[in-house]
């Protein structure tokens, strides 16, 4: 686990945070323009994402048998927990922590990251993960994608 740690949520959150900011001739190497206001908001933005990070790996890893990396896949389909309200509260999760992340920093470059971060992996849902996901579960991956949305949650949990 600290290996998909390191490097699926660490190269989101850190690396390329990092060297956007490095590039940008930003914080760490220059100035934070976040104001006091914008870490406040930041910091009520980043615990849910934070705790809902957290919630949806050990859902993979105790009740899906596996990881959240492609080397490491649950065994068993998860439909548990946020998975009742969305296909993807984990990668939710690390958006709201970019976006967070941006408004602490004071940051558009980081803004454009959020949006380019999701927009990746829209497109890597679409043509990799869910045909893998419907090989690898089959009738139930297919019901449960025709009844839940992949990033705005339901209102009401689906019910397998």
């Amino acid at each position: 686990m600290t290996k998909t740690l390191l490097i699926l949520p660490g190269t989101a959150l850190i690396y390329v945070p990092l060297v956007i900011h490095w590039l940008g001739d930003r914080w760490p190497f220059g100035p934070m323009d976040g104001t006091g206001i914008q870490w406040v908001l930041a910091v009520i933005l980043a615990i849910p994402a934070l705790v809902l990070a957290v919630r949806t790996m050990v859902l993979f890893t105790r009740e899906g048998q596996g990881t959240p990396a492609p080397w490491d896949p649950p065994r068993k389909f998860v439909v548990t927990g946020p998975y009742r309200y969305m296909r993807n509260p984990m990668l939710l999760s690390v958006i709201l922590m970019i976006l967070a992340e941006a408004l602490a920093l004071g940051s558009l470059l980081l803004l454009g990251w959020a949006v380019a971060f999701f927009l990746l992996n829209t497109v890597y849902f679409a043509v990799k993960e869910e045909p893998d996901l419907e090989r690898r579960f089959g009738e139930d991956y297919l019901r449960y994608k025709a009844n839940v949305p992949r990033w705005v949650p339901l209102l009401q949990p689906y019910d397998s």
